[in-house]
């Protein structure tokens, strides 16, 4: 049977499993954040008949059994009633821990797509090899997680996991979600709400921190951003899906102009710039900049990032009293202080409101 019959069957079956799970019933509906919003879903506790293996077509660096595994997790999500949120945080998931591979064992008596572990009760060996299993059981977990469609997908993918490197998840948003995509295209699922999920993403905090220095304030005019004072060491994380335009150290001294460096702190009255910094291209215009980074930074120019993903830690180089994040916000592609507007409205206007919990 040629490879698109078998497509076909493939999405003729899932499209029946759907429908006998109650159907999709608009848990993608027509906006851009719909995909990112629940409407109805709980653990099943049986298992809906599974649908004849199929070769799938490689896509993008991953290949057929990749392909695969994440189609058997997405098929998974849509008949649970998730929305395309899920999809992708569970694809993300298996990415991290098992490169979508089927694995027979891991770290401790780790098992299959998700590394889940028999001895914390996610089940048996054998029922953690099943692709469909394994999935329901991680969705179970995720859909018990409160806030989970609107948390960064890290913070998310961590809350199940509970995993030893909690920041992993972050680097794999953007292909889960290129892959999730391409699957619901050739299964025939609505993919309305994919892209603001992933590819243009919520906005978040960079830190959950005070905002301490305001923007443009009296006593500072020149200060085009504002300052959130998290400890050293606080991961900083992007604010929204984008494009890393700028990494470089900018410090110098302040009388001579000459290279203060970001290997060593700054100093407020001898110190000029912004020390080790990032600056974020994103939709419509709007960039991102990033300060006073601990230690240069964990992105590089021209680097795709995704909403929540780590950049760098906070620090105090440039020029700077002590630890903190200065964060800026531009719009029209402006990086100058021309550029610069106030970050406290504008991050409350992407629901992700500076110094408190969304």
């Amino acid at each position: 049977m040629k490879l698109r019959s078998l497509l076909s069957l493939a999405v003729a079956l899932i499209a029946v499993i759907i429908l006998c799970a109650g159907g999709l019933g608009g848990f993608l509906g027509g906006n851009a954040t719909a995909g990112c919003i629940p409407q109805a879903a709980s653990p099943v506790t049986s298992r809906s008949p599974t649908m004849s293996p199929i070769v799938w077509p490689p896509v993008g660096d991953w290949d057929s059994d990749q392909v695969g595994n994440a189609a058997a997790i997405v098929t998974t999500g849509a008949r649970l009633g998730l929305p395309a949120r899920g999809w992708v945080i569970a694809v993300a998931t298996a990415i991290q821990e098992s490169t979508l591979r089927n694995l027979p064992g891991g770290d401790r008596d780790s098992v299959g797509l998700f590394q889940q572990r028999p001895s914390q009760g996610w089940g048996t060996p054998a029922q953690l090899q099943d692709p469909v299993y394994a999935s329901e059981k991680f969705f179970a977990k995720l859909i018990t997680i409160s806030g989970w469609q609107t948390m960064p997908l890290t913070d998310a993918a961590q809350a199940v996991q509970i995993s030893a490197f909690p920041d992993a998840y972050a680097k794999w948003e953007a292909p889960a979600t290129q892959l999730v995509t391409a699957i619901a295209d050739i299964a025939g699922l609505p993919a309305d709400g994919l892209a603001g999920c992933g590819a243009s993403g919520p906005w978040t905090q960079p830190v959950l921190a005070p905002v301490g220095s305001g923007f443009r304030s009296s006593a500072r005019p020149g200060h085009d951003g504002v300052d959130l004072s998290a400890p050293r060491g606080t991961i900083i994380r992007a604010a929204s899906t984008g494009t890393v335009r700028t990494v470089r150290c900018n410090a110098v001294h302040a009388d001579t102009g000459a290279e203060w460096g970001c290997d060593r702190d700054g100093d407020p009255v001898l110190t000029r710039g912004c020390g080790w910094y990032v600056d974020i291209d994103h939709a419509a215009g709007v960039l991102t900049r990033y300060c006073h980074m601990d230690q240069p930074p964990m992105v590089t120019v021209g680097q795709p990032v995704a909403a929540g993903q780590p950049i760098g830690v906070v620090g105090s180089t440039g020029h700077s009293s002590g630890p903190h994040l200065h964060y800026e916000v531009h719009h029209n592609g402006d990086a100058s202080p021309n550029g610069a507007i106030d970050p406290v409205p504008f991050m409350a206007a992407q629901n992700a409101p500076l110094g408190t919990r969304p």
